[in-house]
C-alpha cells in the first residue's frame, strides 16, 4: 500500500468516524451534552497551558527583550543558566593557570638540576652523552 493510498484510506476512515460521532451526539441528552462540552473546553484549556509551558520560542516581550519559554524566564531560570557558565569559565581559567604554573615549575627544576650538576651544560647537548649514560647504567 503506497503512502497516498494509505492517506486516502485514513482520511476516509476519519470522515466516517466523524459522521458517526456527530450522529451519536445528536442522540445524547442535553445535560450530558453540556457536561461533555465543559469537559472538552477544560481539556483544550489544559492542552494550551501545557503547550505554553513547554514551548521554547524566542519571542519578543513588552520591554523589547527576548525570553525563552514564552516569557516564563524568571530570575531563577536566568541564574540557572548564568551560574554554571560562570563556574565553567572560572574553572577553565583556573585549570590553565595551574597547568602553566606546573610547567614552569618542571622547567625550573630541570634547569636547576642542570646548573647544579657536576657536568657542564654543553655535555647534555652532546650526541654521545646519551650513549655514555646508557653504558654507565648497564655496568
Amino acid at each position: 500500500m503506497t503512502n497516498a493510498t494509505r492517506f486516502i484510506t485514513e482520511d476516509q476512515f476519519a470522515r466516517s468516524l466523524i459522521q458517526r460521532l456527530d450522529a451519536s451526539t445528536q442522540a445524547t441528552a442535553p445535560d450530558i451534552a453540556e457536561r461533555l462540552r465543559f469537559a472538552r473546553e477544560r481539556a483544550l484549556g489544559a492542552q494550551k497551558v501545557t503547550q505554553a509551558n513547554t514551548a521554547w520560542s524566542l519571542a519578543p516581550q513588552a520591554n523589547s527583550s527576548f525570553a525563552l519559554g514564552g516569557g516564563n524566564f524568571n530570575l531563577f531560570n536566568k541564574l540557572g543558566v548564568i551560574v554554571p557558565l560562570v563556574a565553567l569559565v572560572v574553572g577553565l581559567i583556573a585549570i590553565t593557570q595551574l597547568q602553566n604554573d606546573y610547567r614552569a615549575k618542571e622547567i625550573a627544576d630541570v634547569d636547576a638540576a642542570i646548573l647544579t650538576d657536576d657536568l657542564p651544560p654543553s655535555a647534555y647537548a652532546d650526541q654521545g652523552f646519551g650513549q655514555f649514560l646508557k653504558l654507565q647504567t648497564e655496568r
